[in-house]
């Protein structure tokens, strides 16, 4: 039995005008130009229709497999695949895994195609972009970088929750400094800047939102708030730092959390991390894979980076630093510890000295003078593990961690604070009365 082909509206034309041809109403010439063919390839057609009818005017694949098709038994391992090891990978990743790790190479049009016919949706749902106007790329690699964190279940329940915080650069959109921290902090932030300075170079600014994580919240907060560190490491390395009137406005950094979300959950899942150092690592080398594939070269090659300073200058701005004043018992006070600094040389004390105490980011506590150190102290890298601090004193052990109790508090019975003392008017009016 002779198998049925489908014909097409173009197959129709071509019959229409080949008949008309064949019967004379048409010249070679007009049946050329409604066929949109040469001479040539319109008497082959014509020699066709005449020999074989409709057949001969119908291409002569139509109906037939492709030989290029993959096997019956690489499209089940494909499905088993997406259904089991790779469950939750989107389609162009899964195409990439396959061919890296499967020794299967698909297109991802292919694989999209053969994946929605086995009932495997997309793993994502895509709502329709609101309109907003566009915003070009920096020219220059260095001349802003937008910075931001994403909490995100990104161990998917097999550790503990972290926080991805992040830079890209706006003119190549490349990830210039990455790294996964228990929550978004100035910590964090400290730690991604020092990087960033020492791999690419200090840059011309920084996008960033309005968490007080940069500035401080209050308007006139002082510059020692733990809300400042951060704002005050841009200052002194020179970055102009922006913030962001909403999400949109820093989009490079936002839409880097979606891609990381998708591709870097399904990278963690399959090297079985569930710690924040096994992270870390993964990360390390899905930086190194995202620039190679996504970044885009700048349309100016001369980059914008400044030399960053040097490494122990560089060191002591991404800290945090609080100024104080010695106490007349040469202690410093912070959080709730009590420091105690040891004498000078000829064994004179620091009352009343000004100095400037220092958590680095390496577990260090320092406390400096002058740029001269008068005391260092192992610690937590966390600002706020330094309540647990104990009196320390010079070369002695290491500062206990645990109990918030102040030093000091509450005041004795006795102590001068508990005696209500008259004010000057009330003293001149109590003289004056009993004169």
């Amino acid at each position: 039995m002779r198998e049925r082909l489908t014909v097409n509206p173009r197959d129709q034309q071509r019959i229409d005008v080949l008949g008309r041809w064949r019967e004379g109403a048409l010249t070679i010439e007009e049946a050329s130009a409604l066929l949109g063919a040469s001479e040539r390839t319109a008497w082959r057609l014509l020699g066709r229709f005449r020999a074989r009818g409709v057949d001969g005017v119908v291409h002569g694949n139509r109906g037939r497999a492709s030989p290029r098709r993959l096997p019956a038994v690489t499209v089940e391992r494909i499905v088993e695949l997406a259904k089991g090891r790779y469950r939750g990978v989107n389609d162009s990743h899964l195409a990439e895994l396959l061919a890296t790790d499967e020794a299967i190479v698909i297109g991802r049009s292919s694989l999209q195609r053969l994946l929605r016919r086995a009932g495997l949706g997309a793993t994502r749902r895509r709502r329709a972009p609101r309109y907003r106007s566009r915003r070009e790329r920096m020219p220059q690699a260095g001349l802003l970088v937008q910075i931001d964190g994403s909490p995100h279940d990104w161990l998917e329940g097999r550790g503990p929750r972290l926080t991805l915080v992040g830079a890209i650069d706006d003119a190549t959109g490349a990830i210039v400094a990455a790294t996964f921290a228990p929550t978004e902090d100035g910590r964090a932030y400290l730690t991604i800047l020092a990087r960033l300075c020492r791999d690419h170079g200090v840059p011309a600014a920084v996008y960033r939102d309005r968490s007080g994580i940069f500035a401080p919240t209050r308007p006139g907060g002082p510059l020692g708030d733990a809300g400042a560190q951060v704002g005050r490491a841009f200052a002194e390395l020179g970055i102009t730092s922006v913030a962001a009137a909403s999400a949109q406005a820093k989009g490079r950094v936002e839409r880097l959390w979606g891609t990381c979300q998708d591709r870097l959950v399904s990278e963690l899942r399959l090297a079985g991390a569930d710690d924040l150092e096994t992270a870390n690592a993964v990360l390390s080398r899905f930086i190194a894979r995202f620039n190679a594939q996504f970044s885009i070269p700048p349309l100016v090659e001369t980059p914008a980076w400044r030399p960053a300073p040097p490494a122990r200058e560089l060191e002591r701005i991404c800290a945090f630093r609080w100024p104080r004043v010695v106490g007349n018992d040469n202690t410093v006070r912070l959080e709730g510890a009590v420091l105690q600094l040891p004498p000078t040389h000829g064994g004179r004390g620091l009352a009343g000295r000004r100095v400037e105490v220092e958590l680095r980011l390496d577990g260090r506590l320092l406390v400096v003078d002058r740029g001269r150190t008068l005391l260092a102290v192992p610690a937590s890298p966390d600002p706020d593990d330094l309540r647990g601090l104990r009196l320390v004193a010079p070369g002695g052990p290491a500062p206990a961690t645990g109990g918030s109790e102040r030093p000091g508090y509450p005041p004795r019975s006795d102590h001068p604070w508990r005696k209500r003392t008259l004010a000057p008017k009330e003293r001149r009016l109590t003289e004056s009365l009993s004169s």
